[in-house]
């Protein structure tokens, strides 16, 4: 895999759009945190966030904010080089069409992790962008396979969006009586679907969230680990790290020292 550029976490205002008839002669990842309008085939098409869109090399690049909306994203230009084509279509990664994500937290946390090594000096840098990237492609593929296997129905859709916006932000304060309310069920019944649909308690999932933001704030920032605990949803430093050495088996501070660049 060849890099040629990376951005992390850009933003654009209201009025940015590309217009590349020709594309951009490399292959072009889109992590979208905003939502955008694209072009295809002629008809403009607007997705969500947490969408993710895949350029090939030669397709043209059409798509734009949303309006009175910034635009926010990641992207990765790229080719692929021997047989890593035939590897990246084994993936059945989604080419040329908008795939809605469960959660882009971990994506994003990849394609910063490339961007990171590209600017540095590590001596391994090349193989470590590479592992980021197929890893990165790796976890795409999984949860597109986890959506098509789970049965839709009528319940799952408005789960399934708790469950994305808890990933998203989880230093907000949710809790099962928000969930059961947005999703018109009793507290018993959206507790019980949950389980079912994702295999995990609600409370369960909100923590594993909040861990998951904190271990990638561990990784990849200088806060305070209270600052940290605070950003990710809890109001005692102590609960955190409570937490945290419960489903990681180490305290805060020894992740950090063995994680962190």
């Amino acid at each position: 895999m060849i890099l040629h550029h990376v951005g992390y976490n850009r933003r654009h205002d209201a009025d940015f759009q590309v217009e590349r008839p020709d594309g951009t002669g490399d292959c072009l990842l889109l992590l979208l945190k905003s939502p955008a309008i694209f072009t295809l085939d002629g008809k403009d098409i607007t997705v969500s966030e947490n969408t993710f869109f895949f350029y090939p090399k030669g397709m043209p690049q059409y798509y734009r904010a949303v309006p009175q909306q910034e635009f926010v994203n990641d992207f990765i230009h790229f080719d692929l080089e021997g047989d890593e084509p035939e590897w990246f279509s084994l993936k059945y990664v989604p080419v040329a069409k908008p795939a809605k994500l469960r959660s882009i937290e971990f994506l994003s946390f990849c394609i910063k992790a490339i961007a990171d090594e590209n600017s540095s000096e590590h001596l391994h840098k090349a193989d470590s962008i590479s592992h980021y990237f197929w890893l990165l492609c790796n976890k795409v593929s999984e949860q597109m396979h986890e959506q098509t296997i789970i049965p839709p129905g009528a319940r799952y859709e408005p789960m399934l969006i708790i469950r994305n916006k808890i990933y998203s932000a989880p230093y907000l304060d949710w809790s099962v009586n928000w969930a059961s309310h947005e999703t018109c069920m009793s507290r018993s019944a959206f507790q019980h679907h949950y389980k079912a649909q994702f295999g995990v308690t609600f409370i369960q999932d909100l923590i594993l969230s909040r861990i998951s933001h904190a271990k990638m704030l561990l990784r990849t920032t200088n806060m305070s680990i209270q600052d940290i605990a605070m950003q990710c949803g809890y109001r005692s430093y102590e609960h955190f790290a409570r937490q945290f050495r419960r489903h990681c088996g180490i305290a805060p501070t020894d992740f950090r020292s063995t994680n962190q660049k």
